[in-house]
C-alpha cells in the first residue's frame, strides 16, 4: 500500500519479509486525505481504538482519509509472500478491504487488537505477532521461487523466461501467480515498473531520464503508464 502522505513512516521489518510502517495525522492536511498506490503487496492495518483490516493488492490508486487525530500502523508484506499467512488467496482479496476477522478465528483477532491498542510500540507488537503465526504454520511454502519471480520482473525479464527459470509453464505460473500475487505476472511487472519509475522521480530525476531508465518509449509513455495506475498526473503523484 504506497502513500504520498507526509505524515507516513516505515522501515523494513526485522523477522519478516516485510514492511513496517505508521501514518499519523498531517496538520497540514486538515481532511487527511492521501492517495494509495498499488505496489504488488497486501497490508494489515491496525487503527488504535479500531479493528484490523487487510488490504488486498491494488489494480489501480485508491483515495483514503484519515480521519483528524488518529493514526495508523501496519505492516506490508512482499509480492507473494501474505497469503500463506493470512489462509486466503491474494486473488481472492483483489482491490478489497476486509476484517481480518473475516479470515481468522475471531477470538485470536479479538485479542490482537486488545494488544495493539495497549502497546507502547504497536508496530513492533503487529511484527511479533505475524512473526508468530509464520512460526505456527506447519507446511512449508513451495512457492521458494516467489522471491526470485519478484526480482526477474523488477528487472524486466519476459516472462516465458521467468517460467522456464523457475521450472513451470506460462499457464502454470498465471496460476499460481493469482493466488501469490493477486494477478498475473505482466501486471505485477507493471505495477512494479512503474513504482521504480515514482521512486526515481521523487529523487529528482529528470521525466525523460525516468523514462529512458525504468524502459519507457518516451516520457509520454511514461506519464500515461502513472496516470492510469495512480489516477493523476505525474508530477501531482510525486508531489
Amino acid at each position: 500500500m504506497g502513500t504520498a502522505e507526509s505524515g507516513y513512516q516505515e522501515r523494513p521489518s526485522r523477522v519478516l519479509a516485510a514492511t513496517v510502517w505508521r501514518l499519523s495525522p498531517d496538520p497540514g492536511n486538515e481532511d487527511g486525505e492521501f492517495r494509495i498506490l498499488p505496489d504488488g503487496c497486501m497490508d494489515v492495518i491496525h487503527q488504535r481504538g479500531g479493528e484490523l483490516l487487510v488490504a488486498g493488492p491494488d489494480t489501480v490508486a485508491k483515495l483514503g482519509r484519515s480521519p483528524a487525530g488518529l493514526s495508523y500502523t501496519g505492516i506490508r508484506f512482499d509480492p507473494g509472500t501474505a497469503p500463506g499467512l493470512l489462509g486466503v488467496p491474494a486473488d481472492e482479496l483483489r482491490d478489497q478491504r476486509v476484517p481480518l476477522a473475516a479470515l481468522w478465528p475471531s477470538a485470536r483477532v479479538r485479542r490482537l487488537t486488545e494488544l495493539l491498542d495497549e502497546a507502547a510500540d504497536p508496530a513492533r507488537a503487529l511484527e511479533d505477532a505475524f512473526q508468530g503465526a509464520a512460526s505456527e504454520r506447519n507446511d512449508k511454502p513451495d512457492e521458494l521461487w516467489v522471491p526470485a519471480v519478484v526480482e526477474r520482473l523488477r528487472a524486466r525479464r519476459p516472462v516465458a523466461a521467468i517460467a522456464a527459470d523457475v521450472g513451470l509453464s506460462e499457464r502454470q505460473l498465471h496460476r499460481r501467480g493469482l493466488g501469490l500475487f493477486g494477478y498475473g505476472l505482466k501486471t505485477l511487472a507493471r505495477i512494479l515498473r512503474v513504482n521504480a519509475a515514482l521512486d526515481l522521480a521523487r529523487g529528482g530525476m529528470p521525466f525523460g531520464l525516468v523514462a529512458a531508465a525504468s524502459g519507457y518509449a518516451d516520457q509520454a509513455h511514461l506519464s500515461r503508464e502513472v496516470k492510469a495506475l495512480a489516477g493523476a498526473p505525474l508530477r501531482e503523484v510525486i508531489g
